[in-house]
């Protein structure tokens, strides 16, 4: 029987493409009924192969701090043009990122170092053109008028990437990339933001938190066709939408949550936040229910007092081993309940 180690072989040999070997896997997974070689409960997930990985990763870093540290000392020689010098120096540095990301990812498979470096153009790209096209003087007198276009842009460069690399963890980035530039946007247009709380509650003037949760339903929306194309999660397409939902999960359950918050609706609160949990179950993602529960914690740390704040942290530890136990059976049970015109066939299938 040839297994998914021999296809990664397969694969890295050159034998067949990765599109072959997804197409294999699928196959497979779907005549022998849906994810078994996952256990019940499992969602698939991978951060790094191996202790290779990692120590690749490691040596990208110091790579990349010795490199800037050089630039530094070429620049130190120069004097005047340095908007100039900075952005010829990032596009020097992005050629060096595009070719290590040909052989680690591309050719090398590694999931890893292509986060490492989805980071690494991510970031070069954004500080290059931010420090080119965006006026110094300005930011410092706190007017970012100049900063959406190079952050546009630099989201825009980071798509490439993507689709020249398929790095799933790159979708995250230019989630939280459209994000930045909307935000920015929104506080040249608006002015200064006064109070952190604008971004995330629909009661504030300004329009930050409802950017917030369009663009948390936006890329919610994004996240679901990417899970919908991939039922079974055997392709990559089901990374893009796990980071996707890391994006959009606390896009939406913080602004809601906050916003009630704000306005004493506890009930509804706790309405809501249940709400989420269904649909964390019902998609089989538990990036929603964290983020809910990330929330819970905050609340409890920030606005119980005394034993209140010990007894929700209390429930919701036997909560989480409950789910983390049963999750299987307690995601058959509301499927069982779900209407007619929510497309279950595109879900993950649940074995009980």
């Amino acid at each position: 029987m040839i297994e998914r180690d021999d296809l990664k072989a397969a694969v890295g040999s050159g034998l067949i493409s990765e599109k072959q070997a997804a197409g294999l896997i699928s196959l497979s997974d779907s005549r022998r009924g849906a994810r078994e070689n996952l256990n019940p409960g499992d969602e698939p997930f991978e951060l790094f192969k191996g202790f290779n990985e990692i120590f690749i990763v490691i040596g990208l870093l110091i790579l990349s701090i010795g490199w800037w540290g050089v630039i530094a000392l070429i620049l130190s020689t120069r004097l005047g043009g340095l908007q100039t010098d900075m952005a010829i120096a990032c596009l020097s540095s992005a050629i060096p990122i595009w070719l290590l990301s040909e052989y680690f990812i591309r050719k090398r498979r590694m999931i890893a170092p292509a986060i490492a470096l989805a980071i690494m153009f991510a970031s070069n790209a954004a500080f290059g053109l931010i420090t080119y096209m965006s006026e110094p003087f300005m930011i410092a007198q706190n007017d970012y008028s100049s900063v959406p276009l190079p952050l546009l842009l630099s989201t825009f460069a980071l798509a490439i990437y993507w689709w020249r690399f398929r790095v799933p963890f790159a979708m995250a980035i230019i989630a939280v990339g459209l994000f930045a530039v909307a935000v920015v946007y929104a506080a040249s247009r608006e002015g200064r933001v006064a109070d952190l709380s604008e971004f995330f509650l629909l009661s504030a003037g300004g329009p930050f938190a409802w950017i917030t949760l369009a663009l948390g339903i936006l890329v919610f929306a994004v996240a679901m066709m990417f899970d919908m194309s991939d039922p079974h999660r055997v392709t990559r397409r089901s990374a893009n939408g796990f980071w996707l939902h890391v994006v959009a999960a606390p896009a939406l359950v913080n602004t809601m949550a906050l916003s009630l918050l704000d306005q004493d609706s506890n009930l509804i609160l706790l309405a809501v936040l249940l709400l989420f949990a269904i649909v964390a179950i019902v998609i089989d993602r538990r990036s929603f229910l964290i983020a809910a529960i990330g929330y819970i914690v905050a609340l409890a740390a920030t606005v119980f007092d005394g034993d209140g704040a010990a007894l929700t942290v209390l429930v919701l530890g036997i909560v989480l081993l409950l789910l983390g136990a049963f999750w299987e059976r307690i995601r058959a049970r509301v499927l069982r309940l779900m209407p007619g015109f929510i497309p279950l066939h595109r879900l993950p299938p649940s074995q009980i």
